[in-house]
């Protein structure tokens, strides 16, 4: 597949709020532009999220948490041009016939600077607790009513490890294979089976988009600075391997 060729629709599917912008906001607001529908899926409201040192920290462990990150991505997602939201497990992205199923955030640990690994506390309606299978069916619901020309997810690795990212990954490149609608993994580094954006003209688009997160994160500069402080530069580029 050409991705650089016109596409009707196309899919992202990640796991938490922010994580579109972190990860491919800046591809977003390219499609946005070149006139494609982007629809996103996002698994949970990233509850166990710790939350920036300030006036939202209060937030951090309580129920509010869920309806400001709610909140945050619905204000990302407008900057980026999304035309399309929704969550895992409310229809159209739960299996028809079966009640609303809300996954929530599995948290997780460190095992190493910039590798995580899973939490070991991980409560019983957190998305690594259910059935992989429940899971991918559910994405296979909402990939079947949107017919998208292309998904886009994690890699294999979830990018950085967290154990909600692998889960994506897993799901929604089963769920695309059975389906028959084409994967890309995101890929942070440039290879030669990997085809690579350069956006920096998107960069505006991104900063907005940061700028809704205030619970997570804060810009400094041309670096991101998480809620626990670490750092990372702005990602204005991005590339993506079909699979």
């Amino acid at each position: 597949m050409n991705l650089r060729a016109g596409l009707d629709r196309v899919l992202f599917v990640h796991a938490h709020p922010d994580d579109e912008t972190i990860s491919t906001g800046a591809l977003i607001a390219e499609l946005a532009a070149r006139g494609t529908r982007v629809a996103l899926l996002t698994a949970t409201r990233g509850e166990r999220g710790e939350v920036v040192a300030g006036p939202l920290s209060a937030l951090e462990g309580t129920d509010a948490l869920s309806i400001r990150r709610e909140l945050e991505l619905r204000q990302a997602s407008e900057a980026l041009g999304i035309s399309e939201s929704y969550w895992l497990g409310e229809p159209p992205a739960r299996v028809s016939g079966l009640p609303p199923r809300r996954y929530q955030d599995s948290g997780m640990t460190w095992i190493r600077e910039g590798l995580a690994g899973p939490a070991d506390d991980a409560g019983p309606a957190a998305l690594t607790t259910a059935p992989l299978a429940d899971v991918t069916a559910d994405v296979a619901a909402l990939i079947d009513s949107l017919r998208p020309d292309l998904v886009i997810s994690y890699d294999d690795g979830g990018g950085y490890g967290h154990p909600d990212h692998v889960r994506m990954h897993d799901a929604a490149s089963a769920a695309s294979r059975a389906l028959g609608v084409p994967f890309a993994e995101i890929v942070e580094q440039r290879t030669l089976d990997v085809e690579w954006f350069e956006l920096a003209h998107r960069r505006a688009s991104v900063l907005a988009a940061l700028g809704c997160h205030a619970t997570q994160l804060t810009v400094d500069g041309t670096d991101i600075v998480h809620s626990g402080g670490q750092r990372q530069p702005i990602p204005v580029a991005v590339g993506l391997r079909i699979r």
